[in-house]
């Protein structure tokens, strides 16, 4: 299980400490279905409805991707690529030789960043995922219609087989075009959020194609799940969204994800999706941020260290390393390094990590440790229902719905008004 080191914040504090009536009573709104957007919670028991149901015809359509195809193109935005590309990168940052390459597209409206990829595609055979709710979100819609194309002048009449649909249930535009053609389709969960859903056939199909153990992933979810419903204060969920809210409270309006493996990154991306849709409205809201140490230190430490003190800091450690790699010898010693020739590179991390956490400390900034097994599904397991779960209280806990996002249609309104939809104002 997921732990929480919370002794780099206890100075930081208000003098009653982290409310855990408050997460007490969060979570048991949560669990009974009694609080706001309680038609969203779904993501809860997903692991073991998608074992239940899905996870057979999600494992079965991978395998025909991975023996026919070198490439999946994913399809979505938010959260409908964020959670899988996250995963993918952090347990599969390097494809293994022969696996297919998933590639993400709809994520953004660059026509320099979509003709990257298709140069990257090539020429390779490929399928494609595509992930959207309605199917008419703008960014997906439109790639969609590029990628359709493309698999009908490759593969003709046979197109079609090499489309896969995750979408509505029952209705919308994707379902109604699934259906007519005959693309295998699976669902995205009427009562979980994009955002949420990582564990559903949106984050679960990718992953399986880029080689991930999603059967042990999903087994993992589960026992997290059942292990993060303890109701008292040594719950890990409970400590950190008790505690950022505590801090909040006190002024540190800025949190910053950071972990010292590069391969967190699109993890701390899904981060900061999950926690600002879910916070940040009704003027309320911590905001999230990330950062990658070491690198960043030599980029955003100064103002870390010396900026204004706003800023709260929880960095996500890993208890085991894939790998070793000591520093080698050297004839002459001229980079002065010898003093730690022979000793490991993730031991050199683990110093530089304390030495960093007491310099941030002592420079005014609250830290929270959050540390899980290794780098591997149980890993990511952990990850997914501690972050989910630790979110909702914490949102409960400001007073806001953490299941809705009415803030992101404004920008919509305006574009569509811009383009000439019709019917637009």
């Amino acid at each position: 299980m997921i732990q929480v080191d919370l002794s780099g914040a206890q100075r930081f504090f208000t003098q009653a400490g982290p409310d855990y009536a408050a997460v007490s009573r969060a979570h048991e709104v949560l669990s009974t279905g009694s609080g706001l957007g309680a038609d969203f919670t779904g993501w809860l028991h997903l692991p073991q409805h998608i074992k239940d149901t899905e996870l057979d015809r999600i494992l079965a359509a991978a395998e025909t991707i991975r023996g026919r195809s070198k490439a999946l193109v994913v399809i979505g935005i938010g959260g409908s690529y964020l959670g899988a590309r996250g995963a993918i990168e952090l347990l599969r940052p390097v494809p293994a030789e022969g696996d297919p390459e998933v590639l993400f597209v709809g994520n953004g409206l660059s026509a320099d960043a979509l003709c990257d990829t298709l140069r990257k595609l090539g020429n390779r055979d490929f399928d494609v995922n595509v992930i959207s709710k309605s199917g008419t979100t703008l960014e997906p819609a439109i790639s969609f219609r590029i990628f359709r194309e493309l698999l009908e002048k490759k593969y003709g009449a046979d197109a079609d087989s090499h489309i896969f649909a995750t979408t509505d249930a029952r209705r919308g535009v994707l379902k109604s075009l699934a259906d007519s053609h005959g693309w295998e389709s699976f669902v995205v969960p009427d009562d979980v959020g994009g955002r949420f859903s990582v564990l559903s056939a949106v984050g679960l199909l990718p992953m399986a194609v880029a080689g991930i153990d999603v059967r042990r992933l999903v087994d993992a979810a589960i026992r997290e799940f059942e292990a993060l419903d303890m109701r008292n204060n040594q719950n890990p969920a409970w400590q950190y969204a008790a505690a950022r809210q505590n801090l909040y409270s006190k002024g540190y309006f800025v949190e910053i994800l950071g972990c010292y493996e590069p391969s967190f990154r699109f993890m701390a991306e899904w981060w900061k999706q999950l926690y600002g849709e879910s916070e940040g409205k009704d003027n309320k809201g911590i905001l999230p941020a990330s950062v990658e140490f070491t690198a960043d230190l030599h980029s955003m430490g100064q103002f870390i260290q010396q900026g204004p003190r706003i800023l709260m800091e929880s960095i996500v450690r890993f208890r085991k390393s894939r790998s070793a790699y000591p520093v080698p010898v050297s004839d002459n010693n001229a980079d002065g390094l010898d003093y730690i020739a022979g000793r490991d590179l993730s031991e050199i991390c683990n110093v530089a990590a304390e030495a960093v956490r007491e310099a941030h400390i002592d420079g005014g900034v609250p830290n929270i440790v959050i540390s899980c097994s290794e780098r591997d599904e149980e890993g990511l397991a952990e990850l997914v229902a501690f972050f989910e779960l630790a979110c909702a209280l914490s949102g409960y806990m400001s007073g806001v719905n953490p299941f809705d996002q009415p803030g992101v249609e404004a920008y919509k309104k305006n574009m569509f008004r811009m383009l000439g939809k019709p019917g637009a104002v």
